[in-house]
């Protein structure tokens, strides 16, 4: 009972840090962080020693199942650049760097335990980032770019800290012996993700309650990351390639009054683990000073903002590199530096800044074995990679995007328009050959509608007869066609998806 009731009072607790943050501009996350690196050290602080198995498939399996489904493949193959270079050179060199200043720092700690360090504070976590892009409105671009990241680094760099650990405990690293076994993982886990989707959406397909469909669709997304881990699998690489998939074969032909309640309880849910999550990174601090005896607080802390440095650094420094060779291929190929809708060095800085670490570092620092030398350090370093990261570019990162000035480009209400001047044509041409008042009527309502779209405005009305019906089947079937074609992004076609859905269930509602 008083796991539960300190539960309860976190999440309450939580929940008022979360609404300051927001009335402040400063993002959750960071506020959450800091709230519990201060309950920790208060008389009688909750503890909460969570096995970190339970705090991945907990905490970051939905969330990345509710980031997979949102993310638009159209738009991640545009970015497919900046995103690898992040995903791949970005954690490979800050994994080498942390393991080479960790070596210089303590040169009786193997090169094993060493890239175990690296790998599990190279990823950076996109909550925190997003909360504040979604604030600034930034060119669609960098929102896209962080997202896809977020997707796909977590895989690159827990991958390597699994080879790492292994070699740890055998007592030695192997880096080509390693590279097999790291590649047969990343396509076994692509496999898996995509054969489960297949089974997985034939059985959803057949769920019309919302209550079962909803409790079905999270015991999935447990069930998938658990036997990808089971399978020694990448959970991270099998959980997004399943939800991308399934979120194009199954999700499309969701009825509307089982998507906005799935929505609507997916949303929260996430916004809970999330709130949770970044609660349980500061109330780790007390726990694991605690365990640090006083003679080596103070070079392990020291030790420990040096690579809290590096890690800010090294991002930073590949991502504005990565832009200058950028820019030199475009000239070298005849592109136009200033170029439309061309990266410029804003967007490089506000990518470059927008590293901050989570709860995946924790929950990896948290599985690293006990046996393993230097484990005290791996856990007092991920908290001050973690906290500091929040803390130092959290705080920084809205100013920063206020004062560059980032435009955004527009690209998803263009797309918007389109998609729905697209729809209500789909919808009008259904009329065709229909006769009678109520077809004719509704003929000039869907004009009017067209007109409105065209001129950027909405385009919503009341239908509830047979010929309403068939014509918001048309208008799915049109930008269905639309993101298919790649015409619109996934961001536009939710957004009509969703005006689509409440037309559909007021139809349902009608008499």
């Amino acid at each position: 009972m008083h796991v539960f009731e300190s539960l309860l009072a976190l999440l309450f607790a939580a929940n008022l840090l979360s609404v300051l943050g927001r009335r402040l501009g400063v993002p959750y996350p960071t506020v959450l962080a800091i709230g519990g690196a201060v309950i920790a050290f208060l008389p009688g602080a909750p503890r909460l020693d969570l096995p970190a198995e339970l705090i991945m498939a907990l905490f970051v399996a939905p969330v990345l199942l509710d980031a997979a489904y949102d993310a638009s493949l159209r738009d991640l193959k545009r970015s497919w650049l900046p995103v690898t270079s992040l995903v791949l050179v970005a954690v490979g060199l800050t994994t080498l760097t942390v393991a080479v200043l960790a070596r210089l720092m303590f040169p009786d700690m193997s090169w094993a335990v060493a890239i175990v360090l690296g790998a599990l504070v190279a990823p950076p976590d996109a909550v925190a980032a997003l909360a504040v892009l979604r604030q600034a409105q930034p060119p669609h671009r960098t929102k896209v770019i962080l997202e896809g990241e977020s997707l796909l680094n977590d895989a690159s760099a827990l991958l390597i800290y699994r080879l790492a650990i292994a070699a740890a405990l055998a007592g030695g690293f192997d880096p080509l012996s390693a590279a097999p076994a790291f590649g047969l993982v990343f396509v076994g886990s692509v496999a898996v993700g995509w054969l489960l989707a297949w089974p997985v959406a034939a059985l959803m397909s057949r769920v019309e309650d919302a209550s079962t469909s909803v409790i079905l669709q999270f015991v999935v997304t447990f069930a998938v990351w658990l036997l990808a881990e089971r399978l020694a699998l990448s959970g991270v690489v099998t959980m997004v390639v399943f939800g991308l998939t399934l979120a194009r074969r199954h999700f499309g032909r969701m009825p509307a009054r089982l998507r906005v309640p799935s929505f609507a309880i997916w949303e929260t849910a996430t916004m809970v683990l999330n709130v949770l999550a970044f609660t349980l990174i500061g109330l780790q601090l007390g726990p694991i000073w605690s365990a640090l005896g006083p003679e080596r607080r103070g070079p392990y802390l020291l030790a420990a903002l040096a690579i809290l440095a590096a890690v800010i650094l090294v991002r930073l420094a590949w991502v504005l590199l990565h832009h200058g060779l950028d820019r030199g291929v475009r000239r070298l190929l005849g592109a136009a530096s200033d170029e439309k809708g061309a990266p410029t060095v804003k967007d490089a800085l506000a990518v470059g800044w927008s590293g901050m670490r989570g709860i995946v570092t924790l929950a990896a620092a948290l599985a690293v074995p006990p046996s393993l030398p230097y484990r005290d350090f791996i856990l007092l370093t991920a908290f001050v990679v973690v906290l500091g990261t929040l803390v130092l570019q959290g705080l920084t990162l809205g100013p920063l995007l206020r004062g560059l000035a980032l435009a955004n480009d527009g690209l998803v209400a263009r797309e918007v328009t389109q998609a729905r001047e697209q729809a209500l044509g789909a919808a009008v041409r259904v009329l065709d050959g229909e006769l009678g008042v109520s077809a004719e009527r509704l003929r000039a309502e869907g004009l009017r509608a067209l007109e409105r779209a065209r001129l950027g405005g909405d385009a919503t009305d009341h239908d509830e007869d047979r010929l309403r019906r068939r014509m918001v089947q048309a208008a799915r079937a049109a930008i269905e066609d639309m993101r298919r074609s790649g015409q619109i992004g996934d961001d536009a076609f939710r957004r009509i998806e969703e005006e689509l859905d409440w037309r559909e269930l007021a139809l349902a509602a009608a008499p």
